[in-house]
């Protein structure tokens, strides 16, 4: 079972969607991901009971760019390792990210097998709106990178998307985490009148080379 479509405005000052293939420094696409969006509703309404799909990503503001030097850790912290010190191991890379930014996510869940007893399609929807209409999330939003934080907002049908048509290429759409190692997978994406149609799990599995 699937619920009603919402749409959720995501802005903020800075958002910086990351290109995996840039390994020297940070440089975002020029929108915002399948996956980043994703991170945003689940930021808002997480549960093992129900699985977000993006359907659209409408681009509201000019795509604007800022660059910007900043402080980051060469390696990811491990228990195994004992205690690590960041001061030892900090580089400072360029980031190019986007500024002044604003999305409108149109998605939908569906229910996964791990519902409890109760669990419903409406129960989520109207905690959805809720959460929204009350300013509540599970975690704080974020566009992209966990120090560029998002505000958000229940939308209605209405986005002032801007009027911009252009391939963008190959972008990333999320981790297949039942592929061993997890592998990336990437859609061909085109900002249509400002807008991105985001393509379903099964279809980009496809353009993938299917699931294994």
């Amino acid at each position: 079972m699937k619920s009603r479509t919402f749409r959720v405005r995501a802005l903020g000052s800075l958002a910086c969607f990351t290109r995996p293939e840039m390994k020297a420094e940070r440089v975002s696409y020029e929108v915002m991901t399948p996956s980043a969006a994703r991170g945003v509703l689940e930021a808002i309404l997480w549960k093992p009971a129900i699985r977000w799909c993006i359907e659209e990503i409408a681009v509201e503001r000019p795509i604007q760019w800022t660059s910007f030097r900043r402080n980051e850790v060469n390696s990811k912290a491990s228990l195994r390792m004992g205690p690590y010190f960041a001061d030892e191991d900090r580089a400072q890379r360029n980031t190019v990210a986007l500024k002044d930014v604003s999305y409108v996510i149109a998605a939908h869940f569906v229910m996964t097998d791990r519902t409890d007893t109760g669990d419903t399609v409406t129960k989520f929807e109207e905690m959805l709106m809720r959460r929204l209409h009350k300013g509540q999330c599970f975690q704080q939003p974020f566009l992209g990178c966990r120090e560029m934080a998002a505000n958000v907002e229940a939308c209605g049908d209405g986005t002032r998307q801007i009027g911009l048509t252009k391939p963008l290429g190959l972008v990333f759409y999320d981790y297949d985490y039942d592929h061993e190692p997890p592998r990336p997978l990437f859609f061909d994406a085109r900002l249509d009148g400002g807008v991105v149609r985001v393509p379903s799990w099964d279809e980009v599995l496809v353009e993938n080379g299917g699931a294994t």
